[in-house]
């Protein structure tokens, strides 16, 4: 550990493996932290659970990158590359109250709760046919091997979010392959992030297009019909939600699930429990047990971007007018003020008011859908795959670069392929 003078690295593919002892070290030593991200950008980093939960609600921190003091080419540095020239600008993470209020309603009209509980039967179904496609895939009679990442974890949300929009199926493969391409940050080819979002707009400007025309049951159909007090989403309003629902929604729920697992073959108690739980037919421990792993190594290591709009104090520290802030999650839900023993994997863990999720006006919209992914997903894996378990060295697994997310690059496993 280092000592009260040295601030630890950051940033580096030493900290990707494990930043929880930077984080501990700020958290003690340097709470809310100006540095210099990969990018360039300068920007406070929040790390206690306190200030963190306070700054999330604070609506001096705007989460337009309108208010960044910096000069208009740096603000490209600070949003998902491409979204400001494919017009895809106006949806929920950049927008302050009274749109975002507007905004969130409308959007709220049709993502509600009961049309994700009408959708679990789908999760289901999709989270079965991901598995038997592995287990056909199989040249062995005994010995099975798969990459729960690529083969599982990252086809699962993309094809449950297609649905949902009403994304026909002879096009879900294009989206799978402009997600994929979105998740591999700097992994892929120069300016392909950006293409893929171009192009992902493009397609949805069509779809939308055909929906006003043709409405379904589906999620864009339903931003589309709904209206607050007389008013509608714009085209582009439209557009942006869709694509932010799918570009936050899909890459969450990959890293939840493969974070989630790679923690449970790393606890094997903790999993042994859920497994008995499981065969008994409860769900009390999976629910609980999913909130703590959003908790233990969540899918989110930094809340996105905020700015002050004036100057404000937080934890103690001044900030001016126009300074870039990000709450660093993954800190402040293992801050020993706020839970006990932080850094050990606990499923039923009760009092778990974790931030995974947000907080404040900015709460994810799409929570009720990653639980239910998220649960499914490893339910199921752990049913049809009762000794699955890791293939080579957890010293070997790569995570993905990229500030706000945290997922492994691949998640390698072995099981046994008799009874399946």
């Amino acid at each position: 550990m280092n000592d009260a003078s040295t601030t630890p690295e950051l940033f580096t593919w030493e900290f990707a493996t494990d930043p929880y002892p930077a984080y501990a070290w700020l958290r003690e030593h340097a709470p809310v932290h100006r540095t210099a991200l990969p990018s360039g950008v300068e920007a406070w980093l929040v790390t206690r659970y306190a200030d963190a939960r306070q700054a999330l609600a604070d609506q001096r921190l705007s989460k337009n990158p309108a208010h960044h003091d910096e000069p208009a080419h740096a603000k490209g540095k600070t949003g998902i590359p491409g979204e400001r020239k494919a017009e895809l600008m106006t949806h929920l993470l950049n927008i302050d109250p009274p749109d975002h209020t507007r905004l969130r309603r409308l959007v709220s009209k049709a993502f509600t709760p009961r049309r994700v509980a009408e959708f679990a039967p789908r999760v289901q179904e999709l989270t079965d046919r991901l598995i038997d496609d592995i287990f056909e895939k199989q040249h062995s009679a005994e010995k099975g091997e798969a990459d729960l990442i690529h083969e599982f974890a990252f086809p699962l949300p993309i094809y449950a979010i297609c649905d949902m929009l009403g994304v026909p199926r002879e096009d879900q493969d294009d989206f799978r392959d402009w997600a994929g391409m979105m998740i591999r940050h700097g992994g892929g080819p120069r300016g392909g992030v950006a293409r893929s979002v171009k192009k992902m707009r493009g397609y949805l400007a069509e779809l939308i297009h055909r929906k006003r025309e043709e409405p379904g049951d589906d999620l864009i159909s339903g931003l589309i019909k709904a209206s607050d007090h007389g008013e509608h989403l714009t085209e582009n309003e439209a557009a942006a939600m869709a694509f932010i629902l799918l570009f936050a929604g899909f890459e969450t729920t990959v890293n939840l699930i493969g974070n989630g697992m790679y923690a449970l073959l790393r606890n094997p108690v903790q999993r042994e429990r859920l497994e008995r739980s499981l065969a008994a037919g409860e769900s009390e421990l999976l629910a609980t047990g999913v909130e703590e792993l959003l908790r233990y190594d969540g899918p989110v290591e930094l809340a996105t971007w905020r700015f002050a709009t004036e100057p404000l104090t937080i934890g103690g520290q001044s900030i001016a007018a126009g300074d870039p802030v990000l709450v660093v999650l993954a800190a402040a839900d293992r801050d020993p003020e706020r839970f006990s023993d932080p850094d050990t994997l606990d499923l039923s863990r009760s009092d778990n008011q974790h931030l995974g999720y947000g907080h404040g006006i900015h709460y994810c919209l799409g929570a009720p859908l990653a639980r239910l992914e998220g649960q499914t997903a490893l339910a199921t894996l752990l049913r049809r795959m009762p000794d699955v378990r890791l293939a080579g060295d957890p010293a070997d697994l790569r995570w993905r670069g990229g500030l706000i997310m945290r997922g492994l690059r691949t998640l390698p496993v072995e099981f046994t392929l008799s009874g399946n």
